[in-house]
């Protein structure tokens, strides 16, 4: 994804997590509308969030690795009790 509409695009069709795309569109609103025009620093450090988003869902690992982190947490929580 090399522009913001092939971005729009894959969480449109639903590459990234559910409600990705409305949130994608809030917050790119929201960054454009307070930002100044000089610096796009939080639309940029938008878009690689949201790239990231979709980047890891198409990851055929990252539903395993998720798994395994919630093992983790559940395990460490029972033994904490």
């Amino acid at each position: 994804m090399r522009t913001i509409g092939e971005l729009r695009a894959a969480l449109t069709m639903g590459y990234g997590f559910p409600g990705d795309a409305d949130d994608f569109e809030a917050e790119l609103a929201r960054e454009i509308n307070h930002a100044d025009p000089a610096d796009l620093s939080g639309v940029v450090r938008l878009v690689e969030e949201f790239r990231g988003r979709v980047a890891a869902r198409q990851d055929p690992d990252f539903d395993s690795a998720v798994a395994a982190a919630v093992a983790d947490i559940r395990t460490a929580r029972s033994n904490d009790r």
